[in-house]
């Protein structure tokens, strides 16, 4: 582990550019802290932060000028590994025929460096990993998308009012998933970055920083920042047991409150880092001379995403926010080993009508509890 003074974030950069990389990092815009291109430090949100509770984000100024004094915002790094709007295949008239156009995922991507990516976002971009690539058919689009990215990670040294990371082991600190972790310290004294690598890229980048070895003191920084941050969660949400709780409750009464609150507009999919919803739609020029096949994001809140022949199978919201909720912390473990949460808190921030999952999934243990005493 070694000590970056911030002025070697700018040359850090530099490094990782120089090497072929479009680097994407954290910035303002339309007052929100989002994830796009950056090309130095002075993109970065130094001396912003989040302030996030139920339905409300509202970005304010930081009495310092920390790099990554934030928390999570309305994005994720799956826009750019599972993108929104993926074409597939086309086609084109060709003298009385039609001719087949590749598609987009049909060249290698960009190399892409994400910079400032959290511990939960590196559990959430391994839980798609599962989805797309460890099952018995492969997304070759996102195994492209994958392979040609460097991730740098930064730990968290404080946690937001919708976070509850701690409850699925999945933060405040990075244990695995980077190429290099950064942890930035803010004292009295200074401001520095600590940083270590876990792949060889990694290491060949920091090795042409200027650094010095991280001392014990400073490292005993980094454990001190990683436990205040974990200590001061204001969420939390007992897992143990629970997949076999939703699956106990699917007939709950509940599930008609939430639902009357509930207004099905998608929100919380479209910001979950691990959502994976899509479907494929075809359009047409209107001489009807090209046309082309589209994979686009889509979510379970939406009435047409069951449909079948003779309606939707999840007509109502109740039924939509049950499959959604029942899904994402119940049967993903039965897909795929393990819970479609992360604890970002995303959902809970960007819900319209403040829906708190933690608050559902507590509702749900005080109704069985009452049922059930001695439980």
């Amino acid at each position: 582990m070694v000590r970056l003074e911030p002025e070697s974030i700018e040359l850090f950069l530099q490094a990782v550019r120089q090497r072929g990389f479009k680097t994407i990092g954290p910035r303002v815009r339309e007052n929100a802290i989002v994830y796009d291109e950056i090309q130095t430090v002075a993109d970065l949100p130094v001396g912003w932060t989040d302030d996030q509770e139920k339905a409300h984000y509202r970005l304010k100024r930081r009495s310092d000028g920390a790099f990554f004094g934030y928390n999570v915002g309305p994005q994720s790094w799956k826009q750019f590994l599972f993108p929104h709007s993926l074409k597939l295949f086309g086609a084109r008239r060709n003298n009385g025929s039609f001719e087949v156009v590749a598609g987009e995922g049909s060249d290698a991507p960009q190399k892409l460096a994400f910079v400032g990516v959290r511990p939960c976002e590196l559990h959430a971009i391994a839980i798609q990993d599962k989805v797309f690539l460890r099952g018995a058919y492969h997304d070759l689009d996102y195994k492209m998308r994958r392979e040609n990215v460097l991730i740098v990670a930064v730990n968290c040294s404080q946690v937001g009012k919708t976070c509850f990371c701690t409850s699925f082991g999945t933060g405040p600190t990075a244990t695995s998933g980077f190429d290099i972790v950064l942890t930035e310290i803010l004292t009295n004294e200074g401001h520095f970055f600590l940083a270590d690598s876990a792949s060889d890229p990694g290491k060949e980048i920091l090795a042409g920083l200027p650094s010095k070895p991280a001392t014990e003191e400073e490292i005993s920084r980094l454990r001190n920042a990683s436990d205040s941050a974990a200590h001061s969660s204001q969420r939390s949400m007992e897992t143990k047991g629970l997949k076999d709780l939703l699956y106990a409750n699917s007939e709950s009464p509940h599930w008609e409150t939430v639902g009357h609150r509930c207004l099905s507009c998608a929100n919380c999919t479209m910001v979950c880092p691990t959502c994976f919803c899509s479907s494929v739609e075809d359009v047409t020029d209107l001489a009807g001379a090209t046309a082309e096949r589209r994979r686009t994001w889509d979510s379970c809140f939406t009435a047409g995403f069951s449909y079948i022949h003779g309606g939707s199978i999840r007509a109502t919201t109740k039924s939509r926010y049950r499959q959604w909720l029942t899904h994402k912390l119940g049967s993903w473990e039965d897909q795929f080993g393990s819970s479609g949460c992360v604890g970002c808190g995303r959902c809970i921030t960007w819900c319209p009508v403040g829906i708190d999952l933690t608050e559902e999934v507590q509702a749900f243990r005080e109704k069985q509890t009452h049922l059930h005493p001695s439980s």
